[in-house]
């Protein structure tokens, strides 16, 4: 199968790229490298670096002709679209379909969009949250995310385009971007590496869905297959607040540190947990890997990275 996936070089983009290219299929990577990164880019994929806005990617479209779209692009960060929802909606909302009307045009059968569960619910009233729980989001970025579940339904509807909707927890692992404020598990591990403090936002006993993102590529693929349709969460069912966080992460470390507070920040939820029930019946897929094996092998990569010894 020929795949094209945008935000390829990003986060999760990357690792979903290296799977489906290690399982034989063809992938085509679009990314305009504002927060992917160049050395996450697989080299048995092309790559065009091209934004998701621009009216070139018609042409990327129509010369490869992809079978199924994993669109992973999308401006991420929560305060971002806070401060500034006219940027954010120009990504993720008019990005979205500039993928989906070349999606349509190209004949491809599918796309794969990832949504999210940590934003679209807004604050919860059932822990965990199922895909049925009300749709309240509190930030621009909840909004635009639940914007592009809605025109991919359209585009169902009106095209025959196919599509999963994954609404993701909190994903965290290997290649997260440790600045800006997306990450916090990125942010606490390198800092913590390098002996500085990590600044806990508020009280830090908001809580988080932590899914690491290996088994979010496992999700992504077992839903590759053009027999499963629909909006699914992906996490694990399970809260950890963010103090408990930075207490694993002290562990894991070795970090002398302590805890140390700042303002809380806008747009941000007070707990967020995610019921995965509705993947696990159509696919048998469920999270895998721990929390703690998790953090593990996050601040190896990033002990690797920083170039540091135990």
């Amino acid at each position: 199968m020929k795949v094209l996936v945008t935000g390829g070089a990003g986060f999760i983009g990357s690792h979903i790229v290296d799977r489906l290219i290690r399982e034989g299929h063809d992938v085509v990577v679009v990314d305009n490298l504002s927060t992917g990164k160049k050395k996450n880019l697989n080299p048995a994929a092309r790559f065009y670096k091209v934004d998701i806005l621009n009216p070139k990617i018609e042409k990327i479209f129509k010369n490869e002709k992809p079978d199924l779209i994993s669109h992973h692009a999308a401006q991420m960060d929560v305060r971002r679209s806070v401060a500034d929802p006219i940027f954010d909606a120009q990504v993720n909302i008019l990005g979205l379909l500039n993928v989906l009307e070349n999606a349509v045009r190209c004949g491809a059968r599918k796309v794969i969009f990832a949504s999210s569960g940590g934003a679209v619910y807004g604050e919860q009233q059932v822990f965990p949250a199922p895909e049925t729980h009300p749709l309240h989001p509190v930030s621009p970025y909840g909004i635009s995310k639940l914007a592009g579940e809605h025109y991919l339904y359209y585009y169902r509807q009106a095209a025959g385009l196919g599509y999963v909707a994954l609404r993701y927890a909190n994903v965290y692992g290997p290649r997260q971007d440790p600045f800006g404020e997306a990450g916090v598990v990125a942010i606490f591990s390198q800092k913590a590496l390098l002996n500085d403090q990590p600044i806990i936002n508020g009280n830090g006993k908001q809580t988080r869905d932590y899914v690491f993102v290996q088994d979010v590529v496992e999700a992504h693929m077992a839903v590759l297959e053009d027999g499963v349709q629909g909006i699914f969460n992906v996490g694990t069912g399970r809260e950890t607040s963010v103090n408990q966080l930075f207490r694993h992460m002290v562990e894991v470390t070795g970090a002398k540190t302590r805890e140390v507070y700042g303002p809380e920040k806008r747009g941000e939820q007070a707990r967020s947990v995610l019921d995965y029930t509705k993947l696990k019946k159509a696919t048998d897929w469920e999270p895998s890997v721990p929390l703690p094996d998790g953090l593990k092998l996050t601040v190896d990569y990033f002990r690797t990275a920083l170039q540091l010894t135990t």
